[in-house]
Parts: C-alpha cells; structure tokens; sequence
C-alpha cells in the first residue's frame, strides 16, 4: 500500500474540485478504511482581516465548510483512480470516506496554525516544555519553528517537531 501515490490521487481530484486534501488515513480493523479529509484551500496571509490573522481566520471560518455535494464528487472521482490505477492492492473490500475535517481538526502543517490564529487549541508534545507536555490556549502564529499559544497573560513557545498530537477546540 502506497499511501503518498493516493495521496497524491486525492489531491489531483480536490484540486480540481477548487479543494484541498488535509489528511489521508488508512484503517485497518475487522474492515478497511480509507478516509480521505478535504477543505477550502487558505487564501494565506495576503488576505489578511483589517485586524490581522485573527480576523482572517475567523472571516475563513465563517465562509462555510464543505458540502455533502463536495464530499460526494471528490469521492466518486477519487473511486474511480483508485480502481483504474489499483491504488488499493488486495481482494478484500474497502471503505471510502470523503469528509470534512470537522470542527475540532488536527493541527498537521505549519501552515494550519498559521491559518486558525485566535483560535483554541489543544496540544500535545512529545517532550515537555516548561515542565508540561499538554496545552490549551489561542494560537498565535508560527515564528521560527515554534508555535506560540497565547495561554492566559503569557505566550509559550511550542516547538513544531515536539507536536505529536495537535487539534483546534470547539466553541460555542
């Protein structure tokens, strides 16, 4: 199984959705799962709020998050790549599932911390910072490899190859 060519099957299909792949995982357990997480592309830093990155992610998010139909298209595409390319070795069947990343989304690139600014998160490290391995608290941008969460009156400095684990939080 070579998860980075359907990988880049996926991408070939959401872009030509105007969409984005955020995450590929394949589950094996009683059944075989392939899921398959998109979204709108970032605009990026260019497109700014008046107020800077915190309004920008909070504009992006009002936006609107991907539709059924969206899900339903890229899912019907990708299917048939997968078949005609093989891309899924093996007789058994599988399941193919094309969603959002959902309100709560992991935290995978650079780039998607940059991109939620303002917003909450919940973050697990490998090795401790400041004597804690677990934080929860407004991200604020990513600066030299290190993501900063602004936690009560303080910002800390999290380091990008530490995250093992990192999601946004609902709010209501």
């Amino acid at each position: 199984m070579n998860l980075e060519k359907i990988r880049e099957a996926a991408e070939r299909v959401a872009r030509s959705e105007g969409l984005e792949v955020v995450d590929v995982e394949w589950k094996v357990g009683r059944d075989r799962f392939l899921r398959v997480y998109i979204d709108r592309p970032w605009p990026g830093p260019a497109s700014q709020g008046a107020n800077g990155p915190v309004e920008a992610a909070a504009s992006s998010a009002a936006v609107g998050g991907i539709s059924h139909r969206e899900c339903e298209a890229v899912s019907q595409q990708l299917s048939v790549i997968l078949d005609v390319e093989d891309l899924i070795p093996g007789a058994a069947r599988y399941t193919l599932e094309v969603s959002s990343p959902g309100l709560d989304r992991k935290l995978l690139r650079e780039s998607d911390y940059r991109r939620f600014a303002g917003r909450l998160a919940r973050i697990t490290l490998s090795e401790a910072v400041e004597g804690q391995k677990f934080y929860e608290g407004r991200l604020a941008g990513v600066t030299d490899g290190n993501v900063q969460l602004a936690i009560k009156d303080r910002t800390v400095l999290l380091p990008l190859e530490r995250i093992k684990k990192a999601n946004l939080v609902v709010e209501f």
